[in-house]
């Protein structure tokens, strides 16, 4: 396949994969998805761009209610799987099963304790976080969900590269398991890392750590899910998402 159509289907896939929008996607195969998840952290900077302006819009009424806007207009973007492959995923590790079992806990319909719990704490965190973002400058916020927002699909990327298997033969995460390559990878990092700097201007330092302090708490998460449970499905994916978001804007307002 030419080059430049399977930037196309890539691009077309990662957008219909990661977002709302309901895209017409050309061929998918294992290059078409390699693509698509080397392209996630661009789509992720996309979605962060009106979220950072609803954040900027609603902060003239209260933070806490513009964080609150902002958050579930996160969810609605991204039709709410990331969440719910995070509640998914809590919920299987949480059983202390492994293997098939504990997959087929991920694949139930209902939500268990852990996954509401985990669900509560990403999106108390996320809105505490933005809640404070909310009162810096207009550029600084803008740089600040963008990184996040770029970082959690940063987080798909990294999951999706060389040498971690898929747990099932099927799904989302046999089609993207070890699609991405170590260069791949280390550029996206590196955009990521740059357009952290402006995330806390006084700080320009902060970003860039905080993403790969981030993405370092992925990696050993990564480790233990392909242990329990073999490898990476869709919901890991998802899980990774809200994981590697929350860290970063965790890490944003502390201490700057």
């Amino acid at each position: 396949m030419p080059a430049e159509l399977r930037l196309g289907d890539g691009a077309r896939l990662a957008l219909t994969t990661l977002t709302i929008l309901p895209l017409r996607v050309g061929r998918v195969d294992r290059a078409t998805a390699g693509t698509a998840m080397t392209l996630a952290p661009a789509v992720g900077a996309l979605l962060g761009v009106p979220l950072a302006g609803i954040l900027l819009l609603a902060a003239g009424t209260a933070p806490l209610v513009a964080a609150g806007v902002t958050v579930a207009a996160a969810a609605v973007l991204t039709r709410g799987l990331h969440l719910d492959g995070l509640a998914d995923t809590v919920d299987a590790l949480g059983s202390y099963r492994r293997g098939p079992a504990a997959l087929e806990i991920m694949k139930k319909p209902d939500v268990g304790p852990f996954g509401v719990v985990a669900l509560v704490l990403v999106l108390l965190v996320q809105a505490a976080a933005l809640a404070e973002l909310a009162g810096r400058s207009r550029p600084a916020v803008f740089a600040a969900v963008l990184t996040a927002t770029a970082a959690g699909r940063l987080g798909v990327t990294l999951a999706c590269r060389r040498g971690v298997p898929a747990a099932r033969p099927e799904g989302l995460g046999a089609l993207v398991a070890g699609s991405v390559g170590p260069v791949a990878l280390a550029v996206t990092t590196a955009a990521v890392a740059l357009l952290a700097v402006a995330a806390v201007p006084q700080q320009p330092w902060q970003g860039p750590l905080v993403v790969l302090a981030a993405l370092a708490v992925a990696a050993g998460l990564l480790r233990h899910v392909v242990r329990r449970l073999g490898g990476i499905t869709g919901d890991v994916l998802g899980a990774t998402v809200e994981l590697v978001t929350t860290l970063v804007y965790l890490g944003l307002v502390l201490s700057a």
